[in-house]
Parts: C-alpha cells; sequence; structure tokens
C-alpha cells in the first residue's frame, strides 16, 4: 500500500481518537462550569467585619491597590504583616508626590522622602472599617443590611461579594469583595443613592502569606536618620471641658472621643477634633478659629463648615451632606 493509501486507511481511527479526547474534555470542563459555587457564609453586618478584621490579623501579603474617587485615582504598593497580636503596614504613593506611611498597632508615622520632613502620630482611632467597631453599645445591624452579591475574581483570586446596605438615608452603603479562604477585603465601594459608585479601593495584584517578618519591618520603620519628624502632642478631652454641648444628633452615630492639640500654643484657640461612627462611617467634627472652609466633594468624602460666635466648625466624612449638616447644628455652646 502506498503511502496516499496508508493516510487514508490510519485517518478514521485517529480522527475518531482525537474526537473522543476532546470529548471527554469538553463533558469535564461543562461539568465544571454547571458545578455551583460554593455559597457565601451567612453572617450579619458585624460578623462580616470580624470576618474582614481577622484576616488582617492573621495574615502578611503584600500587593498594589488602586483608589478612585471621582477623577482622581491613586495607586499605593501595601506591604502588612501580622504575628497575632500586633500589626505593622507600609503603604508607599506610587503617583502623585513621594511619600510611605508606616502603621504600627496605633502609631502612624509618615515621611516626605524629598522634604525629609515626617510627621508622627499616635491615634487611638483609625480608619475603623473594615474592621469591626469596638464602642460599647453600637449595633451596626441596627442601620445597615447584608445583601449577598454572588461571587467574582479580583487580582487573580475568587471573593464573595456581600454589600451593605443602609436601613436609611443618613448614611452611605458598602460593597465588599471579600478573598473566599482568607477573608481578606481584595476591593470596596461606597455606594450612595441610586446604586452609584462614589468611591472605589481595589487590589489590582495581591500575594497572601508573604515570608515577611515584623522585625524586620520595624527596622526599616525606626530608620529615620536624615529626616526632621514632629510629633505633635494630643490630649483626650470632652465637649463638656470644652464648654460645648451635642444635642440630638444622627442616629446610629456615637462619640469616640475628642483631642485637642497641644502643640497649637500659640493658638488663642487650639483645634479639637471629635470623632462619631456609626461602626461602618466615621465624621470628624472640629472646632478652631479662622473663617469656614467652602463645601467639597471628592468620591465619597464631604465637608461641609459653619461659623458659631467666634469658633469654627467643620465637619468631614464619607456620609450624605445632610449627615454633615445635621450633626454640625446638633453642636452649641454651653450658656
Amino acid at each position: 500500500m502506498g503511502a496516499q493509501g496508508m493516510v487514508r486507511a490510519g485517518w478514521p481511527p485517529l480522527a475518531a481518537r482525537w474526537l473522543a479526547g476532546w470529548l471527554t474534555l469538553w463533558l469535564a470542563w461543562a461539568t465544571v462550569a454547571q458545578a455551583a459555587p460554593p455559597e457565601a457564609p451567612t453572617l450579619t453586618v458585624a460578623g462580616w467585619l470580624e470576618r474582614l478584621y481577622a484576616a488582617t490579623r492573621n495574615r502578611a501579603y503584600s500587593g498594589t491597590f488602586v483608589v478612585t474617587r471621582g477623577d482622581e485615582v491613586a495607586a499605593a504598593r501595601v506591604t502588612h504583616v501580622c504575628d497575632g497580636q500586633h500589626q505593622i503596614e507600609r503603604v508607599e504613593a506610587l503617583n502623585g508626590p513621594a511619600r510611605v506611611t508606616w502603621r504600627y498597632d496605633d502609631e502612624v508615622l509618615t515621611l516626605w522622602p524629598r522634604r525629609q520632613v515626617g510627621l508622627r502620630e499616635r491615634r487611638e482611632v483609625l480608619r475603623l472599617f473594615p474592621g469591626p467597631s469596638r464602642v460599647p453599645g453600637l449595633d451596626v445591624d441596627q442601620h445597615y443590611r447584608v445583601l449577598a452579591r454572588g461571587a467574582q475574581r479580583v487580582a487573580g483570586l475568587d471573593a464573595w461579594v456581600v454589600e451593605f446596605a443602609p436601613r436609611d438615608e443618613w448614611r452611605y452603603g458598602y460593597r465588599v469583595w471579600s478573598e473566599q479562604t482568607t477573608g481578606l477585603a481584595l476591593k470596596l465601594q461606597t455606594v450612595g443613592p441610586g446604586g452609584q459608585v462614589l468611591e472605589q479601593m481595589a487590589y489590582t495584584d495581591v500575594q497572601l502569606d508573604v515570608p515577611l517578618r515584623m522585625d524586620a519591618l520595624l527596622r526599616q520603620m525606626a530608620d529615620t536618620q536624615g529626616y526632621r519628624v514632629q510629633q505633635p502632642n494630643l490630649t483626650k478631652t470632652t465637649l463638656q471641658a470644652l464648654g460645648w454641648r451635642f444635642n440630638a444628633g444622627v442616629p446610629g452615630f456615637q462619640w469616640l472621643g475628642c483631642w485637642q492639640r497641644e502643640d497649637a500654643s500659640a493658638r488663642e484657640r487650639p483645634p479639637v477634633q471629635c470623632v462619631l461612627t456609626d461602626g461602618l462611617a466615621s465624621v470628624s467634627l472640629f472646632i478652631g478659629a479662622g473663617e469656614p472652609v467652602p463645601a467639597r466633594v471628592s468620591g465619597a468624602m464631604q465637608v461641609r463648615s459653619l461659623r458659631v460666635g467666634e469658633h469654627t466648625l467643620t465637619a468631614v466624612g464619607e456620609v450624605p451632606a445632610a449627615t454633615l449638616q445635621r450633626l454640625l447644628a446638633a453642636l452649641e455652646r454651653e450658656p
């Protein structure tokens, strides 16, 4: 038999085997595609916050995340290490002015390399979300409800999508993409009325359980040679001690405390910062001097200001403008 005859004779069995192999693969792919994905845990809002927080308390990870606020886009490189008791994090801005921020528990160090200056602060209150609130009596589930939004992939990892929807008009909603195995928040959106995305933070790449040591990062954080580092002093105080009172504010928002800068001795009235939270959103109320600042909006962040006698009150927070205005109106001078 010639070569042409051999090809004609051998082709049908070979084609059959080839088709059978592809059919087997196709059936396997179809089975996987039709398999139901794992369901997200049935948790309350407080339960989801605990899960998100536990991911940062028990994991070392690094990655690049991008923050989008309206037309503003900022990127940063994050390195995070935790030993179960303490956390240290390095955040390096990748655009805009060169800046590196270190966080070790409640100590924050920000360095500006080009100017060789730094600012070291101890903050009793850092950004709470997506961590659980430790304010006694604060029940976040009274003001938000959980909506499951399925599963998606972010930065190459499978995540459950959950939405914390507000129960009233005084706060925004949030969508969170929580990595299915660890619980790490891979993506976060602040959602306004009608589902409008006001602000977004998302990892574009992330590595879990990276081989990093806390002592090595602590040594890097301590190396501020050549920098002029300022460290303002903050004194905890109360509205009553400052001659103010707070009438009925916004449902769900409770006081975390007030702090006054001691290093502003040259000012007639040193500025005061008071912080309130509802367990997800937080608002800062500033009491100081000077003229009221213009109203501003940047993504989810709102700024409102007004004059009360010789004082200027300014409210800043990722909440609707009406919430800030109501909180400002609740501040009054003691008679």
